[in-house]
């Protein structure tokens, strides 16, 4: 493979697997990134490697700049649009900057990949689902979200915008796009700095402190391999049959997160106990829960044929010893 490869959000955690997946199969990255939540330890072994020397090109600079991402774009025969503002906790934090990040963000990606007529795939999220409490959930499923007070469901809206963005400019000038909803991807180099949850548990049991369970620990999820995503990506990428629908991405095995707690302190051999800490203790009043999330990624398999295989127990494994390489 010869081709150019523009990945914004290029040096977080999911963009730097996948930059990583593309420069091995030979092909050109480009990655922009300002460094909000992704981070050059990310990239590091990217940028050292003199393999990658002449394939892999950073740009720290943010979508918002036209001008760049026009040269960008030109250049790239596919756009992968992973940037955005990410995490309950950084979009809690940080409403208004996730609002427009997420949403003109996209809209810049798109308009410019309809310019130049390249494929194009925009990043979603299991988010938009909001309060379905069906199992598993269908792309085709209705969407509950909370108040607009709650601002929890900011990021679901954006999220939601970017997909009906998305899905117009297919219709309407028929351009190349694909829409995913990721379902809790995580893997090595993920931190649990923005309130990902598997991250946090291990870190914690890995040093032998509490591991902390928010709300009552019923709520449940399922979790998907990094590498699991990064192949479905580049399939969806090169399917034709992709364009103009969305697509969930998600794992295999549905835990609550009282019982994910246990299973990583089992994985660990930590002296760790779980201890549940009430909502409000952790997130201000503009945070609301959702109790299930479980994909169906039926319309992923007839598309390209797989779909995400990789069992909690892997992806707990590959964590920890992620975890336990890093210096202390």
């Amino acid at each position: 493979m010869n081709q150019k490869i523009l990945i914004t959000g290029g040096a977080g955690f999911i963009g730097s697997h996948l930059s990583k997946c593309y420069l091995e199969k030979g092909c050109e990255v480009y990655c922009i990134d300002d460094l909000s939540t992704g981070s050059l330890e990310n990239i590091s072994e990217l940028q050292h490697n003199p393999e990658y020397k002449d394939r892999y090109h950073l740009s720290v600079d943010t979508v918002f700049n036209e001008e760049l991402m026009t040269q960008l774009v030109g250049t790239c025969d596919m756009i992968i649009h992973l940037a955005a503002a990410v995490g309950v906790k950084y979009i809690i934090d940080n409403p208004l900057s996730s609002i427009t990040t997420n949403i003109n963000g996209t809209e810049i990606t798109l308009k410019l990949a309809n310019k130049f007529r390249k494929r194009v795939l925009v990043a979603s999220t299991s988010e938009v689902y909001g309060k379905q409490e069906k199992a598993p959930l269908i792309e085709t499923d209705d969407i509950t979200l909370g108040a607009s007070s709650k601002l929890r469901w900011s990021y679901a809206s954006a999220k939601l915008i970017d997909e009906f963005l998305s899905i117009a400019y297919f219709r309407t000038t028929n351009l190349p796009v694909v829409v995913v909803r990721f379902f809790n991807t995580v893997g090595p180099k993920q931190t649990g700095e923005y309130g990902m949850v598997i991250p946090n548990f291990v870190q914690q049991a890995l040093s032998n402190n509490p591991v902390t369970v928010f709300g009552d620990g019923t709520q449940t999820r399922t979790f998907t391999h990094v590498k699991d995503v990064c192949v479905a990506l580049m399939q969806l990428m090169e399917t034709e049959s992709a364009f103009g629908e969305v697509i969930n991405i998600g794992g295999v095995d549905e835990i609550s997160m009282l019982d994910l707690a246990n299973k990583v302190i089992k994985r660990t051999k930590s002296k760790s106990k779980a201890i549940l800490v009430p909502y409000e203790k952790v997130y201000s009043k503009d945070f609301e829960d959702m109790p299930r999330r479980v994909p169906c990624t039926d319309k992923l398999k007839s598309i390209v044929g797989e779909k995400p295989k990789t069992g909690l127990d892997t992806i707990l494994d590959d964590v920890i010893d992620w975890f336990k390489s890093k210096p202390k």
